[in-house]
């Protein structure tokens, strides 16, 4: 048995909601970054080639998912095309886990991880679906970065704090916006 093998769903959650973690969850260092790296690559690329498809049957399973293909990542291979490699893999098991119900088994701090996928989205449809989600479960605390978000999909039709990352060329509008105050620089 390989050793990721005995990773469980709970085990990813209560890593992710652990007090030491979750106060890093949007201000990372890179101790952690290496922490995540070397305890989860393993498990990520068993998800990412969709080894544990059968966890996104049940509600936990689909939030360790998550947290697994669309969080990780972006510790793991921060500043990196493969830290997005991964990302609609999630937004896929958001939308199963919305269809099937599991969202509304879950507390709101679980539940906001749960639709961050679709605020990471570049599909409009995903962000206009992240705002409605975020508000009709009055997750204040996501609101506005939803709202920000869609409004940069919407604006420009990508996150151009992407581009450089992703080998894209900006356009000028872009790089009028990346150069500005208000740039978001994710």
């Amino acid at each position: 048995m390989l050793e990721n093998e005995k990773i469980t769903p709970t085990e990813i959650i209560n890593y992710w909601y652990s007090d030491r973690i979750s106060k890093h969850w949007f201000n990372s260092k890179p101790e952690l970054d290496q922490e995540i790296t070397d305890k989860y690559e393993k498990i990520w690329e068993q998800a990412a080639t969709g080894n544990l498809i059968e966890w996104s049957n049940t509600p936990e399973g689909c939030l360790a998912l998550v947290i697994i293909l669309d969080q990780f990542p972006l510790n793991m291979y921060r500043g990196q095309v493969k830290s997005f490699s991964t990302e609609q893999q999630s937004v896929g098991i958001t939308l199963k886990a919305i269809k099937d119900n599991f969202h509304k088994e879950f507390s709101q701090d679980k539940l906001s991880f749960l639709f961050i996928p679709l605020m990471h989205s570049e599909n409009i449809e995903h962000q206009n679906l992240s705002v409605k989600l975020f508000t009709e479960f009055n997750l204040e605390r996501n609101i506005r970065f939803a709202e920000h978000h869609r409004d940069l999909i919407s604006r420009f039709g990508r996150f151009p704090h992407r581009n450089k990352i992703l080998g894209r060329e900006s356009t000028d509008k872009e790089l009028t916006y990346l150069a500005s105050k208000e740039a978001f620089t994710g």
